[in-house]
């Protein structure tokens, strides 16, 4: 699987051609069995970017360090000639967008190249990454088990090398889940970080921006396009705090043991690690156990109007904005608290960087979601975790460690108060180097 940075190198040094990149990419995307990962391919306007990449190459004009590199979109974003779906057949018809979003716009202006538009969970609403009408993309480490989501498309297109980068979105886990459950790197931005969303919303205040890729440096090259105002250079502080309680204690056995094999491995590196209750999380988590979701209540504020109109509706997309009608009136406290709760995660951090599991358990089983109150166990089990430090506003971004059957079985996940995205991405590349010098003979 090549990296963004290894294919920008081999184009810089005239190893390969953006052209041929992108046919490849279009042509992956475009077989039988990719057919149900990406909703759209723009296979015109990739070729045309990418005979454009080239040109600048030849002229010595680079827009930028990953000129020429393909990327896909979840069909949130608008891209100029497209419809965009939020993954749902009630969108099929409408208008194709008049022009980009505007990270589509700065991902081309710094030259890269659209393949096109990814699969997702209906209106990015569930973190199994289900879509019945356009099918569910197959998870690479074992097609039985799901994806992911919502944005499972973006995570399986590159896990399966479609495409070395992918932007989705993340609201309650959307890029943290499929990211671990597909075994590559998923990193949810500190919401405002690019900018005010300019993407089909799901929660106004819980939703983000995420970056999908198999290395830490290529979230990092693309990062510093999508945010280009960076102020100075961050380097770990090597101090992690584990949180007690059900973040870590409510695991499988085999999460479980890949997660005290990460926590060794960095251990051994020099980091401080400390295990402690933390007040703020566990706050956090009784609330929204009493009080409803903000994602839940938004979800329903937004697309309630679909219910009783006729148009086309996933059964479990229907469960779940009928399960979340009755927070109106239960879900003041929890918006009346997030502020003062973010404070004090911050301050019981303290500078540290939070670890823990991504999800607690392996990806379920396809054939075991059958039944809706599985389908709606599981999909709650699996959003547990990152959904919490969502509402605590963090940045995250979830490492793959762990070989249990045949593939990645657990994320890691490193966290950091809203605005640490810098720190963030710096202890998350000290770590990745960590795991693979662990790895090397």
């Amino acid at each position: 699987m090549t990296t963004a940075t290894a294919m920008a190198q081999a184009l810089a040094a005239g190893g390969t051609t953006a052209a041929h990149l992108a046919a490849v990419a279009v042509d992956r995307a475009q077989q039988s069995d990719s057919t149900a990962v990406l909703i759209t391919v723009t296979a015109e306007r990739a070729g045309y970017q990418a005979a454009a990449a080239d040109r600048r190459r030849l002229r010595g004009t680079r827009r930028g360090p990953l000129d020429g590199v393909p990327i896909a979109w979840k069909d949130v974003f608008d891209i100029q000639g497209t419809v965009t779906t939020s993954g749902s057949a009630g969108h099929l018809h409408d208008e194709p967008a008049a022009v980009d979003s505007r990270l589509v716009r700065r991902a081309h202006d710094s030259g890269l190249v659209t393949i096109g538009k990814t699969n997702l969970s209906e209106f990015a609403f569930s973190g199994l990454g289900i879509n019945l009408h356009f099918g569910t993309p197959a998870n690479p480490v074992d097609p039985e088990l799901v994806p992911g989501g919502s944005s499972s498309g973006s995570a399986v297109a590159v896990a399966r090398g479609i495409v070395p980068l992918a932007v989705g979105t993340d609201t309650s886990g959307s890029v943290r889940v499929p990211a671990a459950y597909c075994g590559i790197v998923g990193y949810r931005a500190s919401p405002g970080r690019y900018g005010a969303n300019d993407f089909a919303p799901l929660s106004s205040t819980l939703d983000s921006t995420g970056i999908l890729a198999t290395s830490v440096n290529d979230i990092i090259a693309l990062d510093r396009i999508f945010a280009p105002i960076r102020h100075g250079e961050h380097s770990p502080l090597r101090r992690f705090i584990v949180p007690g309680g059900e973040w870590t204690e409510d695991v499988t056995p085999g999460i479980a043991a890949d997660f005290e094999a990460a926590l060794a491995e960095i251990r051994r590196a020099g980091a401080d690690i400390r295990r402690r209750d933390m007040a703020s999380l566990s706050a956090a988590q009784e609330l929204m156990d009493g009080g409803g979701t903000i994602v839940g209540a938004e979800a329903y504020r937004l697309h309630r109007h679909r219910l009783g109109s006729g148009l086309p509706i996933e059964p479990a997309t229907r469960r779940r904005l009928e399960s979340n009608s009755h927070t109106a009136d239960s879900i003041a406290p929890v918006y009346a608290r997030m502020r003062a709760l973010r404070a004090e995660f911050a301050a019981e951090l303290d500078g540290a960087a939070l670890l823990c599991p991504t999800v607690r358990h392996p990806p379920p089983r396809l054939a075991d979601l059958r039944d809706p109150a599985g389908y709606d166990s599981a999909n709650a089990a699996t959003l547990r975790t990152t959904m919490v430090l969502s509402y605590l506003g963090t940045c995250g971004i979830t490492l793959p460690v762990g070989t249990s059957a045949g593939g990645p079985a657990c994320g890691l996940l490193l966290s950091l108060p809203s605005g640490r995205d810098g720190d963030l991405l710096a202890h998350a590349e000290w770590a990745r180097r960590i795991f693979v010098n662990a790895r090397t003979p």
